[in-house]
């Protein structure tokens, strides 16, 4: 069922004559009625659903025709889209590094000229750290901006489905079909009051990259906005526990060995750990809102280094969240935009980000940082 390329697990008929422009890419966690839907995952491996997901429906209703399903991380538990059943999915700009995920596959099949659009899920970056790693655009809206109704969840209060696409343009149209209520908006890059944050921890290119599109706003200023280290991590574990509890007592043996180790930890999530994280997670999106106060935007990178070699070890899987999980935890909408060239002449990508449901504000941001990129 894989093909050769290792981006798509299924492709319906035609899939190859579609005409550019319309040609949408859909990550293997949506169902597709009469189409082979894994979720990554050899248990679902002969599934063919009846019904399609609903963002699945509202793009091909607006003209989007799938070209196919895309690799990704077991369950979409992970950032690497190195997957044990289906094969790694290859990163087009440098076969020796990985794609990012969970949505590998949907960002791998933009940068390879697969696909025009793509529709990923996010949890705790898994739109964003592939669009980085592959040098596309990837938009996280809001929470519940987006329906993930025929979609496997990962943890519940953390994800989201959303746009990816060559441009913040192509991000902002699939976008604007897949939500109910969003208008699109425009924005000079002088009427936004910007804050800055993170840059010292990137990798030195990176943050020359972002340092030069931070340049391009009139008026920002660093900010000490607060990283939520490991604190809601128990309501996300929990919250994995609970969708994966039965069908992982049932078949411990057909879960790949990461994703296996990681269901085990989440099992182990005390109801005190829940409860203490839930409290923290408030906690923190008091002191995110504060620490914005008076701010349109905050930009950050989105990762702290480029994309990392197939073979990258655990310390650097973990730091590939540490820009992008925050805004999973607090809900906002954030846009992942390429910046220009860094270590190993491959892609830096910088993050904007901005409260819940200013999703048109960012997109807006973004597309003119994006042209003034394109300038500069």
């Amino acid at each position: 069922m894989t093909s050769a390329d290792g981006i798509f697990l299924a492709r319906p008929p035609g899939a190859d004559e579609v005409a550019e422009g319309r040609r949408l890419a859909v990550k293997d966690l949506f169902d597709t009625a009469g189409l082979v839907t894994t979720y990554g995952s050899i248990l679902f491996a002969d599934q063919v659903p009846s019904v399609s997901a609903e963002a699945v429906r509202r793009a091909e209703a607006a003209g989007w025709v799938d070209v196919g399903k895309t690799n990704l991380h077991e369950f979409a538990y992970g950032v690497t889209s190195i997957n044990p059943h289906f094969g790694t999915v290859p990163n087009p700009l440098a076969r020796d590094r990985i794609a990012g995920g969970s949505s590998g596959g949907s960002a791998a099949a933009l940068a390879a000229g697969l696909a025009d659009t793509a529709l990923g899920t996010d949890s705790g970056g898994s739109i964003r750290i592939p669009a980085a790693c592959c040098g596309v655009v990837g938009f996280k809206p809001s929470y519940g901006f987006v329906s993930l109704d025929g979609c496997f969840p990962l943890a519940p209060s953390f994800d989201h489905a959303g746009p990816l696409a060559h441009t913040v343009a192509g991000c902002t149209e699939l976008l604007a079909v897949l939500a109910d209520d969003f208008e699109p908006a425009s924005v000079a890059l002088e009427e936004l009051q910007v804050g800055v944050a993170w840059l010292e921890h990137a990798d030195p290119l990176v943050r020359a990259r972002a340092e030069e599109a931070v340049a391009l706003f009139p008026h920002s200023r660093p900010v000490d906005f607060p990283e939520p280290g490991d604190r809601p991590a128990s309501v996300f574990m929990r919250e994995v526990a609970d969708v994966h509890r039965e069908l992982y007592a049932e078949h411990p043996d057909d879960y790949g060995e990461d994703t296996a180790g990681k269901i085990e930890r989440c099992l182990a999530v005390t109801d005190a750990d829940y409860e203490r994280d839930l409290r923290r997670r408030e906690e923190y999106r008091e002191r995110a809102a504060a620490a914005l106060e008076g701010l349109d935007l905050l930009v950050t990178p989105t990762l702290a280094f480029v994309a990392p070699r197939v073979d990258l070890g655990r310390t650097q899987i973990d730091a590939m969240t540490r820009f992008t999980y925050p805004f999973n935890a607090l809900g906002w909408p954030a846009l992942a935009l390429p910046c220009g060239p860094a270590e190993d002449d491959l892609p830096a990508s910088i993050q904007l980000t901005a409260p819940h449901g200013r999703d048109a504000l960012v997109l807006a941001a973004g597309a003119a940082l994006e042209a003034a990129l394109s300038l500069a």
